[in-house]
This record gives structure tokens, sequence and C-alpha cells, in this order.
């Protein structure tokens, strides 16, 4: 059903070839588009997309009392909670 295609990467203009496995995968699941880079570009592309390690805060979980830290910075006008704390109300 499908066949290998060859295809030419927009950021280095090298050829690559888009295999009928990769043509079965993408149909699976439901990519509309080819791919339009090469796999040396794709790694690269997604090396430097990661922005490094996730600024945390510190806070006081406002169950428990205990100091933790958490991805976002607190607004105060809601309370923050530790993550045991936070998984026991999501469970309620």
């Amino acid at each position: 059903m499908y066949e290998d295609k060859t295809l030419v990467c927009k950021d280095c203009g090298a050829e690559f070839v888009f295999t009928a496995g990769e043509q079965e995968f993408y149909a699976e699941k439901g990519f509309q588009n080819e791919p339009t880079r090469c796999k040396a570009c794709r790694q690269a592309r997604k090396a430097n997309r990661s922005n490094g390690p996730r600024e945390m805060f510190d806070v006081v979980c406002a169950a428990c009392g205990k100091p933790t830290q958490v991805p976002f910075e607190p607004r105060g006008d809601r309370p923050v909670y530790c993550s045991e704390c936070f998984a026991a109300r999501r469970g309620e």
C-alpha cells in the first residue's frame, strides 16, 4: 500500500527517505502532513527547543504546612498544596 518516498529537508536541503513503515505510522496516528525535516535536523530542532530546567517557587503547603516547591508563581489568592496534599484533595 505505501511505498518509500524521497523527500527534501527544508532546513539543510538533504534528501531523506520517508519509509513505507513511517507512512503507515503517520496514517495510524492521523497525521495529515509528511515530515519536512530529515532525522538529524528534527533532533537538532528538538534539542534547541528545550528551555532547560523549569523554574520552581518555594511555598508552604496550605494544608499540612510543610515547605515545598511548585512550578508556578503563586498569586496569593488561592491556596497552594504540596504534591501529597494536592493528590489527596484530588481524590476527594
